[in-house]
């Protein structure tokens, strides 16, 4: 029998898969995989419902409806003075992974160079490798997660078609500062590239900070497409709904490659999801004070028991670096000490490289129930003790 695609298949199962299914087999504490335990706003929920109820359910929109693309770009204006027009500058998508899709497929040609930051979401790769994308990786290193400048501007060339930016970023949890976000810009408009920006985490920020979209810098506008998910901010990952704006030109060859896809998505998602972007300020600000607490409650926790946490302002996400428990283990088989012996699942840093990184590093999700954070903490407690 003849091989099945080669760029596909290289990067095997999941390790969010892997780990998730360990979770469940032993029984553990689940603070590995992204996804919250809730099943988000009742009030959102219910529109989904009366709508799959009442209909339509046929084919909406291969752009999405109305509705949808109204709020998106009224959410954009609201949120980030982004004067965005929703007839030619909104899509709706099967999720943001779709849209980050669409965008790579719609943009990059066999050969051109795509700049990634690492450590990276693991869909980034795959999906522009299989476009023929080449990947320039540029990393940024815990605790601080700082981006280089030199570093950055020495992988950038004339061969450069785009840059996808994570921001705020999975796995770190960093939030690009003004003058990282400056300095791309301005890389950006000198290679004459574009920017694929996945901004899904955008209302899970902290610490007072505010999230700045790069498409809000001078002379970016024309060049960015900006993602964001539902299944983020309303703590749905099921439904995978994404909304996106761009300028016309950038927007009709992601809406090219769409097209081909997923055509469109679940039309009573969409209602819905509309509902959702247009309920007040509050709902937003209260989202961002939920998760806060929650990452301070499990930053303590570790901090107690001799673990170091990295710097994360942004995300439901938490770095940790083990190293000072004076384990021999590497990231993976101390994710699976964890969950076996301990009873608590985190994901082994080095999945989210290409060839290796994160040495001794762990990644907890903390968008889970109090209780069952504070159960994990206990959990851990017992086991390792205080230093």
């Amino acid at each position: 029998m003849k091989a099945s695609n080669s760029i596909l298949s290289s990067f095997g199962t999941t390790i969010f898969t892997t780990m998730s299914a360990m979770a469940l087999e032993h029984k553990a504490i689940n603070l590995g995989q992204g996804f919250p335990d809730t099943d988000g706003p009742e009030d959102i929920r219910q529109v989904a419902a009366k709508s799959a109820l009442e209909g339509p359910n046929q084919y909406p929109p291969m752009m999405g409806i109305p509705e949808l693309r109204q709020a998106t770009a009224k959410h954009n204006n609201y949120f980030y003075d982004l004067d965005v027009d929703w007839e030619t500058e909104t899509i709706i998508t099967s999720g943001a992974t779709e849209a980050l899709a669409s965008s790579i497929f719609g943009l990059i040609e066999p050969g051109d160079e795509a700049i990634l930051l690492e450590p990276l979401y693991d869909s980034y790769l795959p999906i522009l490798e299989r476009a023929g994308g080449i990947p320039k990786l540029v990393r940024v290193e815990p605790p601080d997660w700082k981006l280089n400048f030199e570093k950055l501007e020495q992988s950038f060339s004339d061969n450069t078609k785009l840059v996808i930016l994570n921001n705020p970023m999975n796995p770190s949890g960093k939030v690009f500062s003004h003058d990282e976000l400056e300095f791309l810009a301005s890389l950006i408009k000198k290679y004459d590239a574009y920017a694929v920006c996945d901004e899904v985490y955008e209302h899970l920020i902290y610490d007072g900070i505010t999230h700045t979209p790069l498409m809000s810098f001078p002379g970016m506008r024309e060049r960015c497409i900006r993602i964001s998910s539902a299944g983020k901010t309303f703590s749905m990952t099921g439904w995978k709904v994404g909304y996106s704006v761009a300028s016309p030109k950038v927007l009709d060859a992601v809406a090219k490659a769409h097209q081909f896809l997923t055509f469109t998505t679940p039309p009573n998602l969409q209602l819905a999801t509309a509902y959702g972007l247009n309920k007040g300020e509050e709902y937003f600000k209260e989202l961002s004070r939920e998760m806060e607490l929650r990452r301070n409650l499990v930053v303590q926790g570790l901090r107690s028991l001799g673990f170091k946490t990295t710097k994360s302002q942004g995300t439901y996400f938490l770095t940790v670096d083990y190293s000072a428990l004076n384990s021999n283990l590497d990231d993976l088989e101390f994710c699976k000490y964890l969950t076996k012996e301990v009873g608590v699942a985190a994901v082994p840093f080095s999945a989210f490289y290409k060839d290796g990184g994160g040495k001794n590093h762990i990644r907890f999700c903390y968008c889970k129930k109090e209780h069952l954070l504070v159960e994990a903490m206990d959990r851990l407690t017992n086991h390792f003790g205080k230093p």
